[in-house]
């Protein structure tokens, strides 16, 4: 088994660090906060991830995982060092690469002989060049290994993947970094690392693309009477389609897709070529916050100036505490210009507030935020709010709107109980 170093201890690197050990190799993660650091070595896991946390405490026992403050210990004597630091997303849609940059500068001089640097960051076409230049060690291959992990199942896409994309020049280099993966059953593709780094931005701009075309297919069942959900489960039997990422919502959002579908716009725009049908998803989904926050309008009359919003779901997909780029929150601002009263509630949410605006009031329980509201949105797709018993609701609420935008609630029932149901694309 290998001697791996992961720099960066965020979902990627802490998720990639984890299930590395799992598979039996000796990894050593690396971050820059010490406190971070302290925690994860007594088996504390800061973010909501299903199984992660049973798997950081699995390495530690068994001595397969440690963590440590800074990479030039983590590097010292890896075959392997995981590039896993942030890449933001510049004021122009173009990706930082500051991390990336300064991560490589650091571990220059300490990589042992003939050690490989593997790009697991989501960074533009053309990063394992930067990053070959910044460390100027001819005998350090550079290697792209894009991550495609979904968060609320970033355990089991790691372990259980459609697929390992590695891109290299050097095959000897590739297929050491395949080798890392030896015990799990996937297709794997060698290629150029150009075409490695463009499949992680292919991948998340296609899925993007499905969640705005049935959004925009739902806008069109609103219009012709149509019920979206029938409508997309025959779509979805045709299996050149298939069913995945066809439900309609409130538009997609997260730490990925906005970042990653502006930054494919970059990269095509700096390769000559004009990407209008990408920006039009983009325009799609921009559209679809606002015919949510139209439909809460309507819901209460078509004026939402001092009226109260129960809000239900922060973040942007169940299974998750990561609000970074939610659509709730798109939502919720859109809302709050209008001169609304947010209360909020979401499972995982009850300290961070991450970019909630400070006056979203959030609450203990659905229950807490419905009183005196004049009507409840669903903005995530948790199970539980589907249980939660639309009786209780009405003698809390002063009005009777309910948007869902997941299509999560059992409508009958809460119309059977006096409410104005309104649902996307039925």
């Amino acid at each position: 088994m290998a001697h791996l170093a992961i720099i960066g201890t965020g979902y990627v690197g802490l998720t990639t660090g984890a299930c590395l050990a799992h598979l039996g190799h000796d990894v050593v993660c690396a971050d820059i906060d010490e406190e971070k650091v302290a925690g994860l070595s007594r088996g504390e896991v800061s973010i909501v991830e299903e199984g992660l946390g049973d798997l950081v405490l699995e390495g530690l026992t068994n001595g397969r995982l440690q963590f440590v403050v800074g990479a030039l210990e983590a590097v010292s004597d890896c075959e392997a060092a995981f590039l896993c630091v942030p890449t933001p997303q510049g004021g122009d849609g173009s990706v930082d690469l500051s991390f990336v940059e300064a991560a490589a500068a650091e571990m220059a001089e300490a990589m042992p002989p003939a050690a490989l640097i593997v790009n697991k960051s989501t960074v533009p076409v053309g990063s394992t060049q930067v990053v070959e230049r910044v460390m100027q060690r001819t005998d350090v291959k550079v290697v792209s290994n894009p991550e495609f992990l979904r968060e609320g199942s970033a355990v089991r896409d790691f372990l259980f993947p459609d697929r390992i994309v590695i891109g290299s020049d050097d095959q000897e280099a590739a297929e050491k970094v395949a080798s890392f993966y030896d015990d799990i059953d996937a297709p794997i593709l060698i290629t150029d690392p150009a075409s490695a780094e463009t499949i992680k931005y292919a991948s998340n701009a296609f899925l993007a693309t499905k969640l705005s075309f049935v959004n925009a297919l739902a806008a069109v069942c609103e219009g012709v009477g149509a019920d979206v959900n029938d409508v997309v489960k025959g779509l979805g039997y045709d299996r050149r389609i298939g069913h995945q990422y066809l439900q309609p919502g409130p538009g997609w959002g997260g730490s990925c897709f906005p970042k990653d579908t502006m930054a494919l716009l970059r990269i095509a725009e700096s390769g000559g070529y004009d990407f209008r049908f990408l920006g039009g998803v983009i325009a799609v989904n921009e559209e679809q916050f606002n015919r949510v926050a139209d439909k809460v309008s309507k819901a209460v009359g078509g004026d939402l100036s001092g009226r109260t919003v129960a809000v239900w779901g922060l973040t942007f997909k169940a299974g998750t505490d990561d609000m970074r780029d939610s659509p709730s929150l798109s939502v919720i601002d859109r809302l709050l210009a209008d001169g609304a009263n947010v209360r909020a509630f979401d499972p995982t949410v009850a300290t961070h507030r991450g970019g909630l605006d400070e006056r979203v009031a959030v609450g203990s329980d659905p229950l807490v935020v419905c009183k005196g509201a004049d009507v409840v949105v669903v903005l995530t797709e948790w199970d539980e709010f589907a249980d939660i018993d639309p009786a209780e609701v009405a003698t809390l609420m002063v009005g009777r709107g309910v948007v869902d935008t997941r299509n999560l609630l059992d409508r009958e029932a809460w119309a059977g109980h006096g409410f104005d149901y309104h649902g996307i694309g039925r």
